[in-house]
């Protein structure tokens, strides 16, 4: 096993669900229906506990501790994908928009993992596919929905998608892991599985009425730490009780 590369990979898998959790947290008593307020919140809450999951296996790779790797580091350090460092600006067509196109990934990349010839990722995939299932169940049926509502709302799906398509394909950015992770059999190129994520959301965004950009050019730089500046917001936000006294026992 090549530990400096499956490192790498865990980071980007756990700092992704961490940040994609508390983006999605936000809308916590600002969703447009009690309905949806409830379902995010869940959904954030599941986010949430993908990443610790992934952090405790980096924890037993030798790494510190999950609620170091979660409120004791820097902006830099994080390997997210731009996609999920975006501000929501109460844009709930951009939120849904977004929630859809990284829950394909998702989707996509943890079947790829649950055959990982690293066992332990393959196990937590195996595990976090069911309840993946049901995320992207719900982003389809809101993206068709809010397409197929009225012309506004297919336009402002549109300009949703046209802005987060891009910072979409950031989140298949090459890395100098994929030769190393799929050579070892534990997780395809990241072309590879950007291609198949491609294939998914395309019928999906055609029955909504949306259409793709296909000279869409991929926003990349967050698995090398170049972040959004709203991601150093987000964190000094997310982390600030933590950071009042770090040895706190609660």
């Amino acid at each position: 096993m090549n530990r400096s590369a499956v490192i790498d990979l865990l980071y980007r898998l756990a700092d992704d669900a961490l940040i994609i959790g508390h983006r999605d947290s936000e809308w916590t008593g600002l969703a447009p229906i009690l309905e949806e307020d409830i379902a995010f919140s869940s959904m954030a809450q599941d986010e949430m506990g993908h990443a610790l999951m992934y952090y405790q296996l980096l924890h037993e790779l030798g790494e510190p501790e999950p609620d170091t790797l979660a409120f004791n580091r820097r902006a830099r350090d994080f390997k997210c994908c731009g996609l999920v460092c975006l501000p929501n600006k109460r844009d709930w067509a951009f939120c849904t928009v977004r929630k859809f196109l990284f829950d394909a990934a998702e989707s996509v990349r943890l079947a790829a993992l649950s055959e990982s010839a690293y066992a332990p990722l393959a196990q937590l995939a195996r595990k976090l596919r069911s309840e993946k299932k049901y995320h992207l169940m719900h982003d389809r049926a809101w993206v068709v929905k809010l397409g197929e509502s009225t012309e506004d709302g297919r336009q402002r799906m549109q300009k949703a998608l046209d802005f987060a398509y891009p910072h979409a394909l950031g989140m298949f950015e090459p890395t100098e892991s994929d030769e190393p992770l799929a050579q070892a059999g534990i997780c395809p190129r990241e072309r590879e599985l950007c291609s198949q994520w491609a294939s998914a959301v395309a019928p999906v965004l055609k029955k909504a009425g949306l259409r793709v950009n296909e000279n869409a050019r991929p926003v990349y730089g967050g698995r090398v730490g170049r972040h959004p500046e709203a991601l150093a917001e987000l964190l000094e936000s997310m982390q600030m009780v933590y950071q009042i006294d770090p040895s706190a026992n609660w």
